[in-house]
Order: C-alpha cells, then sequence, then structure tokens
C-alpha cells in the first residue's frame, strides 16, 4: 500500500442546533410562526429537548421540526418534564424501487406522540368538559366500582409518598360537560397489562413482570426502554383518556389533530413504532377478535432515553 495515501473522511453530520439555524429551516419556521418572538422562543425550546436526549439528534432535522411544529400549533410544550408531547426517533429502513434502487436510505427519524397529560391539556381548552379524571388506583384504595351507574367507591392513601409507593391496581377516568353529562371507566391492571401486550409490538407481559423483580441483566436493559417498560402507569393514563374520549367524549379540533396523529403514527406504512401509542381503541377483552393494527413492518425502533417520562 503507498504510505503516502491518504483517506478522505466522511463528511460529519450538522448538528440539529446548527441545521435549526440554517437559512432554509429558519425560513420553513417562519413561514409557520409569523411573530419573531414566538419563531425565537420555538426555536429555543426545541434545541434544548433535542439536546437532552442524544437519540433526537441523530434524527434527520426536518422530521424533528415538523413533529415540534405541529406540538406548537396545539399549544403544547416540548419539554420532557412536562410530558404533554414527545418527539420519539425511529429508524426507517433503506426503501427501493421495484428496480433494486434505493429511493431513500435507512435513517432516522422524529414522529410526534401526544402524552396523557398533553390530552388532558386540549380536553381542558376546548371548553366542553367541567371536569375530567384519571388517576391510577392503588392495593387498598378501591372499595368497588359499579359499571351500571358508574360509580366509584374508593379511599385514597393520604401520605403522598405512601401512595407512591403502592403497588396499582386499576385505572379511573371520568368526564362530566359542562352540562352534567359524565361518563366513566375502570380497568384492572390486569385488563390494562393485556391491552399493552396485545397491541405494542415492543412489549411483552411476562418481560415486563420479569424486569420488575429485577431479572433482567443490566447489558440488556436497552432492550426495555418503551415508555411501556419505562413508565407503565403513564402510559396506561393515555390509554384510559383515548378510550373515554374517543368513544363518549367531544373532540375539539385540536384534539382530532392530535389524535390523528397518534393514529398517523402507528399505521405508518414500513416501519415499527415504539409501543407508547395505542395500536388500537378497542377495550382490551380476552378472546376479543384481531385486527389488523399488529400487521405492519419490521423497522428497528431507536433507541430512547424516556426516564424523565
Amino acid at each position: 500500500m503507498d504510505g503516502n495515501m491518504t483517506v478522505t473522511p466522511a463528511p460529519q453530520k450538522m448538528k440539529f442546533s446548527g441545521a435549526i439555524t440554517t437559512k432554509g429551516y429558519k425560513a420553513l419556521i417562519a413561514n409557520t410562526l409569523t411573530e419573531p418572538k414566538r419563531q425565537a422562543r420555538f426555536i429555543a425550546a426545541i434545541t434544548s429537548a433535542v439536546g437532552v436526549n442524544p437519540a433526537l439528534q441523530d434524527c434527520e432535522p426536518r422530521s424533528i421540526i415538523s413533529g415540534a411544529l405541529l406540538g406548537e400549533s396545539l399549544g403544547l410544550s416540548p419539554s420532557p418534564q412536562l410530558g404533554q408531547y414527545y418527539l420519539v426517533p425511529f429508524k426507517q429502513k433503506e426503501k427501493k424501487d421495484r428496480f433494486g434502487n434505493v429511493t431513500e436510505p435507512e435513517c432516522s427519524k422524529a414522529t410526534f406522540i401526544v402524552g396523557y397529560k398533553g390530552m388532558l391539556q386540549l380536553a381542558m381548552r376546548s371548553g366542553y368538559y367541567k371536569k375530567i379524571v384519571v388517576l391510577d388506583i392503588k392495593a387498598g384504595e378501591l372499595v368497588g366500582f359499579d359499571p351500571l351507574e358508574e360509580t366509584i367507591d374508593c379511599v385514597l392513601i393520604e401520605n403522598p409518598d405512601e401512595r407512591e409507593a403502592a403497588p396499582t391496581v386499576g385505572y379511573y377516568a371520568m368526564f362530566e360537560y359542562q352540562n352534567g353529562f359524565r361518563k366513566a371507566i375502570y380497568w384492572t391492571k390486569s385488563k390494562m397489562m393485556y391491552h399493552a401486550d396485545r397491541y405494542s409490538k415492543a412489549f411483552s407481559a411476562s418481560e415486563y413482570e420479569r424486569l420488575m423483580r429485577g431479572e433482567i441483566p443490566k447489558n440488556e436493559l436497552w432492550k426495555y426502554s418503551s415508555f411501556w417498560y419505562a413508565s407503565f402507569d403513564d402510559m396506561a393514563k393515555k390509554t384510559m383518556i383515548r378510550q373515554l374520549l374517543s368513544h363518549w367524549g367531544m373532540l375539539s379540533p385540536e384534539m382530532m389533530q392530535a389524535f390523528e396523529a397518534d393514529d398517523h403514527a402507528i399505521r405508518s406504512e414500513g416501519t415499527e413504532l415504539l409501543p407508547e401509542i395505542d395500536a388500537d381503541l378497542d377495550d382490551g377483552i380476552p378472546g376479543a377478535p384481531a385486527d389488523d393494527a399488529e400487521e405492519g413492518g419490521g423497522d428497528e425502533p431507536g433507541s430512547v432515553d424516556i426516564g424523565s417520562l
């Protein structure tokens, strides 16, 4: 080999903090958010959110900005600490035409996922609801739930620390319209576990039990980065809100937009998304007929830092 041979290094990918300040992306943001102060606030907020998530930094900048602009249009914050919505990375396999030519290389993209706190925000802003509640029920709290009258009898643990440490046994959600109409539902944790196990491609109820017992080796914990594993109760609350509002609630245009974004992410052809998305709004009763929700591609989900969910 010629000792004088030099190897040209591959061009480095531009960081998101640099990409968002380029002329093209600034024009995209300016065309959507016309007020300069709002543009500056948006850029600062999304740059901060991406900066604390290494997985997002590898995503295509356009996908990040598109998802963040959707969140901005809904009046939701990108801050992971607030939990109103998340930009979730996933890997998309390369696409080829019928002749085998690569039309789009493999890449990481970010998709908009609304959180349960964002759903609550949008519901309350709609003005339709006088009251809306979603709550995890702890062991020893539930006296009974009457499905006919849709009334719950429970005695909540008063000490916040004790309540936080107590195991969850079920989930309750209800709303009351301004005109007095109300609707309430209650799911046991086993029913929620079945729902997650059935509709989430990256979740297994048996593996979740192993994780809770501490049986997963540390070098394999990266496999359990989905929201259902990392924050089961928060994902359960989101499921309860979707079940409640999609079947019996009134949806504002903003709520419908958020729901449609979730549904679009679920059904994106050729991708396998992370399981914080509800694959179906079926009530998850064991023995219910299967649907097409579990059909789809087999792309590798991107790793996500979701400890702050």
